[in-house]
């Protein structure tokens, strides 16, 4: 298992245990990828997973650029016309840096 997928994991675990569904998992587009895609209530979730090993290249979550945020929004709309859902939606951040993991609901 590399990296990526621990990491991932990891952010599924401690978002279970917040009270959040997993409904998917790498859900790949042309032009984007979905991480995780969960509920939380009524709100359909996506989030996106980053993964930094403390260094001095900055932290997990200022990897998240601005080109990525709308990679992220055109995949979760085609993901939810798709599955025709209509409900409300967020975008969260899961940032593990070593072994802390930061949640970040409606990051953006």
């Amino acid at each position: 298992m590399n990296t990526g997928q621990l990491a991932e994991d990891m952010a599924v675990k401690h978002l279970v245990k917040q009270g959040l569904k997993l409904e998917a998992r790498n859900v790949r587009y042309p032009f984007g990828e979905l991480d995780l895609v969960m509920r939380d209530g009524r709100y359909w979730v996506f989030v996106e997973v980053k993964f930094r090993t403390p260094s001095g290249f900055g932290n997990a979550i200022e990897a998240l650029s601005c080109a990525q945020q709308g990679r992220l929004r055109r995949a979760a709309s085609h993901y939810l016309q798709c599955h025709h859902i209509d409900a409300p939606c967020r975008f969260d951040v899961v940032a593990i840096s070593g072994n802390q993991l930061t949640w970040l609901k409606d990051a953006f």
